[in-house]
């Protein structure tokens, strides 16, 4: 596994990979080439602990592969690298998937093709291998039974002298599938009997099931002590440089086909696995169009949404905090969050926020434009829960793993209070609860502190379990509120027509009042379409003054009534700061017993409205 490992002809992006490592005792130095996730299973599998391993994440990406004499990079696919780097000098490598059946797995080394025949001949002809898993796997185990009975007795703390055999499993969710799928038990009995075998682990025999997300592997198998998960990560920054300097060639060819230098595309890059990476630098190199800022951001946001199966929404924000109207304290708040991640200063910067109040208060807006004031990707948490067992915890590890490697980004999770599940298990056999536990964990990891932000918002702070709203997770609360004052009334007029390219003529809003209570934003906004839409019946380019008078008089704006009294008053507990307070709030909250009797309010709301 270790020696030689840099030995052989230098791969390409169709690598030629020649036998590179061999089996050695532990202790021995790893080429630095190793990518983590290769050197944590040669640990476990010399510690003698386990030997069968299950490979979930970025298992589908390409893998940088050492150079050969001619000092050329290359890069291959998990199982090639597996065959030929990992297992490059065992005796055989052999191969198995439902739709390919059972396989040898030499490279494209006809030599150690002949060898591995050789080795396997009580298999029979590799023409006749059966391709049912049944089958496939009585036969496997009939073959490692004979391997054990020819070893030599070994000394304690030795490995068998035998040959050596390592077995490749692709999409093992489809072989072993999780609880909840049509599974054949036979096959998960037989990989656990492998796993437990004290023989076979004292054997050069090793097992690696690969499958993208490890929610859809049976959890027998996967949280059986003999059996190790291996994550594979994302590309990390160097790899995507060294990735894109190889695609597309010399200085004069970058020029041609990209506005970025191969170091610049690698910072812009991140979140990309080298496959979509691929796409966006063989695309450009074939003329397909010149990767500039403008292509690149559209690409980076199409490819990133189909590695994530829709489960995201990606975006760059077109607006910033000045686009706000009020909730100054709000403002200035976070504008002071977004200096500090701008300036690297990470480690004083919030884990996330949670932005709260009545519906139509621009809590969506509000969060998008903190995302336009830093400059970084903003994304949309959609929703990931699925009818099928495991298929949700899934989807959300899979959207995670995306998230951690494309910080910094600010993530949206808009009604968070629903999407966002529970502590406490409900009729849905736990799903909630497991959910809940997933996002707990990541928004609590303070490596991504500043590097992940996360906005939940919802209109039902209450309801929000209070593990996600403590310190170090959703720390900061901002609650928002319906304009009061003259001055924020048309304001939020005037914001609300430049944000949909409605042009009034001047002083078209400086007659209004806030004189219809509780108007939000909104309505306001729908006011504003409405003017606009008068006025273009009327053939006229401009909102006048009329136009807007017609619209307000027209308007019947969204029933009043405890429900939205209720918000508010949640959204009053929740805050974590009182200057974000209007100053009716404020003063209610410095009073004594002043959190009391409004904590006393929304129960009785809340009594009501559930009768």
């Amino acid at each position: 596994m270790r020696d030689g490992a840099d030995a052989g002809s230098a791969p390409t992006l169709k690598p030629d990979l020649h036998i590179a490592a061999a089996p050695v005792p532990p202790g021995r130095r790893l080429p630095d080439w190793y990518p983590d996730w290769a050197e944590e299973l040669a640990d476990l599998y010399f510690s003698g602990t386990t030997s069968v391993f299950v490979l979930h994440g970025n298992v589908h990406d390409l893998v940088y592969c050492p150079s050969g004499g001619d000092g050329e990079d290359a890069w291959c696919d998990l199982p090639e690298f597996l065959a030929t780097k990992v297992f490059g000098a065992w005796n055989v490598v052999l191969n198995y998937d439902l739709g390919r059946g059972l396989r040898p797995l030499p490279g494209t080394n006809r030599d150690r093709l002949k060898s591995m025949l050789t080795h396997t001949t009580a298999l029979g002809e590799p023409s006749r291998w059966p391709r049912s898993p049944e089958k496939a796997f009585f036969l496997l185990d009939r073959f490692l039974q004979r391997k054990m009975l020819r070893g030599s007795a070994p000394k304690a703390g030795e490995k068998v002298k035998s040959t050596s055999v390592a077995m490749i499993f692709q999409h093992a969710q489809y072989i072993v599938p999780a609880e909840g799928y049509s599974a054949n038990n036979s096959l998960l009995v037989r990989l656990l009997g492998w796993a437990q075998n004290p023989y076979m682990k004292r054997l050069n025999i090793a097992f690696c099931l690969i499958a993208e997300r490890l929610t859809e592997v049976n959890t027998r198998l996967v949280q059986n002590p003999y059996v190790a998960a291996v994550r594979v990560p994302m590309p990390s920054r160097d790899d995507r440089e060294r990735f894109a300097r190889q695609a597309v060639g010399s200085e004069a060819e970058w020029k041609k086909v990209s506005d970025f230098k191969p170091a610049e595309l690698a910072e812009l890059s991140n979140g990309l696995s080298l496959v979509n990476l691929n796409v966006v630098v063989a695309q450009a190199a074939t003329g397909g169009g010149r990767v500039n800022a403008r292509s690149f951001r559209h690409l980076k946001k199409t490819m990133i949404e189909r590695q994530c199966s829709g489960l995201l929404e990606f975006f760059e924000p077109k607006h910033d905090l000045q686009m706000v109207v009020g909730h100054v304290a709000a403002k200035k708040r976070l504008k002071g969050d977004a200096d500090l991640i701008m300036e690297g200063k990470l480690d004083f910067a919030p884990m996330g926020y949670l932005i709260c109040g009545p519906v139509g208060t621009g809590k969506t807006f509000l969060a998008e434009c903190y995302a336009g004031s830093i400059g970084i990707p903003c994304v949309k948490l959609l929703n990931f829960r699925s009818k099928y067992v495991g298929e949700t915890e899934g989807n959300l590890e899979h959207v995670l793993t995306v998230l951690r490697s494309l910080g910094p980004v600010v993530v949206i999770v808009d009604e968070a209070d629903a999407a966002l599940g529970t502590r406490e298990a409900s009729g849905d056999s736990g799903t909630s609860s497991r959910v809940f536990s997933i996002i707990a964990s990541q928004m609590g990891d303070t490596r991504y502190r500043g590097k992940i932000v996360w906005m939940l918002l919802t209109s039902r702070p209450d309801n929000l379990p209070v593990d996600l709203k403590r310190q170090g997770r959703a720390e900061v609360h901002i609650p928002l509120f319906y304009p009061t004052n003259e001055d924020e009334f048309r304001s939020m007029f005037r914001v609300m027509a430049k944000k949909n390219g409605v042009k009034p003529k001047r002083g078209a809003f400086d007659h209004l009042e806030p004189n219809r209570r509780g108007l939000s934003g909104s309505d306001i906004e729908s006011l504003v379409l409405g003017a606009n839409r008068h006025a273009m019946t009327a053939g006229r380019k401009q909102v006048t003054k009329s136009d807007v008078d017609a619209a307000v008089e027209d308007f019947v704006p969204s029933a009043q009534g405890l429900e939205r009294e209720a918000q508010e008053l949640a959204a009053v507990l929740e805050c974590t700061q009182l200057s974000f307070l209007p100053e009716k709030w404020r003063e209610q909250v410095s009073k004594p017993d002043g959190r009391v009797a409004i904590q006393e309010r929304l129960v009785a709301i809340r009594q009501i409205l559930e009768r």
